[in-house]
């Protein structure tokens, strides 16, 4: 329903939460359409895609042409507006097929909800949510609906995504939390208020519920393009039409004799020249065939721009748990210490059955199973930037505090002699991970609860030890990283000698880590300690965000992966961010790319994607951006010296068929491992320009001697066409070194193509092709030849240029 749906009722707030809604109760609220439903997008809408690939204000200039020539009889002519169709159809039917692909990927991933019905916990799809349900909320979820909280034990929501603020809000009774927030600590349940499209993150178009455009160069800088040669249509276009009427005889006469219509003609074949319509076309049809081909590999994509984000990425920050490691941390050992107090095995078998355990807890239900129901008397749930949590099991019983031992002991404690401190640091050299279980005799107090402090007292029973597995495929994938100049960072909660030791284990020569607490507040002495380091341990959610935003500043891209909730904030800034699809669904929701099957070794595929995209985009572009600027070139030439316009609209369609439009269609999606290196449009202007003001003045100069020998206007034409095709298919060929064997065959395809326009009778007496004479064919080969030479002498100074300027 569109209109907000808000429960009111005296008997839907009296809801136990104990037992929530009857499977009555639910079926009457869904009847009634109070549902949670409401449409969202993980990807483009289908109209959305109409909209970029056939309504466009190019599309609209080439429509109003080819109707000009339409009613001027001249239908042969306007063969351009039938492959403006099909370019828009081409496009539209690919990005339809990754749209359809993404949609299936993002149904099967599609998060839960977790309700209390009849006493019963289920975990129906948020738009099945419906008023007056009872949510079940723990760490790591996402708020699906509006609900008012009923119990909170220590219940903390991150409210970033809608508000912009990342300090997490603690969750009492009556509060309201809003969909879209994340639990960050603590569990509760709460009343749904609002759902469908009256919840707030709906109303809000939160981000990460809709299809948004990323940061894309590419995109910028064609549009910039665009932009340059809209301003620039009209005023050219006027130029040429006034010199081809004046060729004509002048406008009196042009129109007594009928000779606007070739005029028109005319201008209507330099107007269209000028427009790069199929590199727009490439540039969508490259996003989606490559989220596609990322689908294919069990990546999902919520967002296609995000395709080229892969391959401008230089920094990768990896969280250790669930990324190089499988995320399967298993109980390893308990160490009791002297003097350790009774009763501690049951406090571990307490901590592990709790239902807001994080995965670490809850490898203590095996060894330390709970003999039975305990109702604490008070409780600080475990918090990712406190790294600790407390709990007095019984009156006058003490409290027990399970957490990282440099943050519920103190760092004096475990770097002395001790036998805590050897046994500790010996735990944490292996890659184990490890808790201290601590006592005190001292209760919590409603005090400690509300400040979350630790109690006084305290000493150290138990240590207990956790292992990892590292993922086989990691040592791999971070060489790959390594060879492609792609920076590593390793941020971790746990300790920095054990995340060394875990990057030791995958090729990262590191001596230890750096202790996070000991990062400094001002953000550009921050960038320099992650410039100088690989590996970062004890780092606070908080932290995570920072370090990612340092790096940006310090002027890197970076990609951010985790499976975390800690790690949602830090995913959701970065430039590119990638959940696992194990991890909690606020970090999936805020990623543009999640891997479904977890497999960190998708990676280097994910980049290199990436970098295809982009840099065969960067070499389609040379194409298009060549022949903008040599038909503009003309265009003003021509203009001003009141020659006749050398082509006819249909036999453009010959060069930008044979020469750019087919040709780059392969190799928009031809394997291409170049690496990213900004400057996209300046690397492409700097070979189009002078190539195509080379190929301008060549045809100037070709039709300027060839009135000059009394060349007839239908043999230019045709020597114009010869030289403009010729030239063409060299560029392609320049453009595509170096030149495999499918390049090749795509080369050659093209030639033979040209070869038959003009042998098959057919075709030459469509396209008006006759024989040029010999005088003509001299100067044909003679030019050709010549701006052949010219064009290698710019791709060999362009080349020095790239290395000089880029390193390419």
């Amino acid at each position: 329903m569109s209109e907000l749906i808000e429960s009111e009722t005296d008997a839907a707030a009296s809801v136990d939460p104990d037992v929530g809604l009857s499977a009555a109760d639910v079926a009457e609220r869904t009847a009634s359409g109070q549902t949670n439903a409401f449409e969202t997008r993980t990807s483009r809408s289908a109209w959305s895609i109409i909209r970029a690939n056939v309504f466009t204000s190019f599309n609209g200039i080439v429509l109003a042409c080819f109707a000009v020539l339409l009613v001027l009889g001249r239908w042969q002519d306007a063969l351009f507006g039938l492959i403006a169709l099909a370019n828009s159809i081409i496009g539209g039917v690919q990005e339809f097929r990754a749209k359809r692909a993404l949609d299936r990927l993002a149904l099967l991933n599609a998060p839960r909800a977790r309700v209390r019905r009849d006493g019963i916990e289920t975990e129906p799809l948020p738009s099945d949510v419906v008023i007056d349900d009872v949510l079940v909320l723990r760490a790591g979820d996402q708020v699906p609906a509006d609900a008012v909280v009923l119990r909170s034990r220590g219940l903390q929501v991150d409210e970033s995504l809608l508000t912009g603020e990342s300090d997490a809000v603690d969750k009492n009774a009556d509060d309201e939390v809003l969909s879209g927030s994340i639990v960050m600590a603590g569990q509760g349940e709460a009343r749904v208020v609002r759902v469908g499209a009256g919840a707030f993150a709906n109303r809000i178009a939160a981000e990460v519920k809709r299809f948004s455009l990323v940061a894309s160069e590419l995109r910028s800088s064609i549009d910039r393009v665009l932009k340059w040669v809209g301003w620039g249509l009209g005023p050219i276009g006027l130029l040429v039409l006034n010199a081809q009427v004046m060729v004509a005889g002048g406008w009196v006469e042009a129109w007594d004799t009928g000779g606007w219509v070739q005029a028109v003609v005319n201008a209507v074949a330099s107007i269209t020249a000028m427009i790069p319509l199929g590199l727009v076309l490439m540039t969508s049809i490259a996003f989606a065939v490559g989220a596609a081909r990322l689908a294919r590999r069990k990546v999902l994509v919520n967002e296609l721009p995000a395709v080229e984000g892969l391959a401008r990425v230089d920094v990768v920050c990896l969280d250790k748990t669930g990324t190089i490691t499988q995320g399967d941390i298993r109980f390893d050992s308990a160490h009791p210490l002297d003097a350790v107090p009774s009763g501690w095995e049951g406090a571990l078998a307490w901590y592990g059955a709790a239902p807001d355990a994080n995965a670490t807890a809850r490898c203590l239900r095996d060894p330390y199973p709970l003999a039975h129901e305990l109702d604490p008397v008070a409780y600080v749930p475990f918090s990712s930037a406190r790294k600790w949590s407390a709990v007095t099991l019984a009156p006058d019983a003490g409290t027990w505090v399970l957490g990282a031992p440099e943050m519920v002991l103190g760092d004096e404690v475990l770097e002395g002699d001790g036998a805590l401190a050897g046994l500790h640091g010996e735990l944490i050299s292996t890659g184990r991970r490890t808790l201290v279980l601590a006592h005190t005799e001292r209760s919590l107090t409603e005090a400690d609860v509300d400040a979350e402090r630790l109690p006084d007292g305290l000493r150290a029973a138990v240590i207990v030890a956790f292992r990892e597995t590292v993922r086989p495929d990691a040592t791999q994938t971070l060489a790959y990283f390594a060879a492609q100049g792609v920076g590593i960072r390793i941020i971790s909660g746990d300790h920095p000698r054990t995340v060394a030791a875990i990057a030791r284990q995958v090729g990262i020569d590191v001596d230890g880590g750096f202790d996070a607490r000991r990062l400094p507040d001002d953000d550009d002495e921050l960038a320099e300690v992650l410039e100088h380091n690989t590996v970062f341990g004890r780092v606070s959610p908080e932290q995570k965000q920072r370090m990612v935003v340092a790096l940006q500043r310090a002027g890197h891209t970076v990609a951010m992966t985790g499976d975390g909730v800690n790690d949602a904030l830090a995913i959701k800034t970065a430039d590119l961010g990638i959940a696992m699809n194990s991890g909690s669904a606020a970090t999936r929701a805020v990623a543009q790319l999640v891997l479904l099957d977890d497999r960190f070794s998708h990676l280097p595929g994910v980049v290199a994607e990436g970098r295809q995209v982009i840099a065969n985009i960067e070499r389609v572009s040379m194409l298009f951006l060549t022949k903008t600027v040599y038909a503009t070139g003309l265009a003003i030439l021509f203009g001003l010296l009141l020659l006749e316009f050398p082509f006819l609209p249909r036999q453009l369609s010959i060069t930008d068929g044979l020469t750019i439009g087919l040709p780059a269609f392969f190799l928009a999606l031809m394997p291409n491992g170049q690496r990213y290196v900004p400057g996209f449009l300046r690397r492409s202007l700097s070979f189009a320009i002078p190539a195509g003001v080379i190929i301008a003045t060549a045809l100037t100069t070709y039709t300027l001697v060839a009135r000059s020998l009394g060349v007839p206007q239908p043999e230019l034409r045709t020597g114009s066409t010869i030289i403009l095709a010729v030239v063409g298919i060299w560029v392609l060929t320049v453009l595509s070194r170096p030149i495999t064997r499918v390049k090749g065959l795509v080369i050659g395809t093209m030639f033979i193509g040209l070869v038959g326009i003009y042998t098959i009778p057919l075709l030459t007496r469509f396209f008006e092709l006759v024989d040029p004479g010999e005088t003509a064919a001299y100067l044909v080969a003679l030019v050709t030849v010549l701006t052949i030479g010219a064009i290698e002498i710019v791709r060999f100074f362009h080349r020095r240029y790239l290395a000089r300027r880029w390193d390419l």
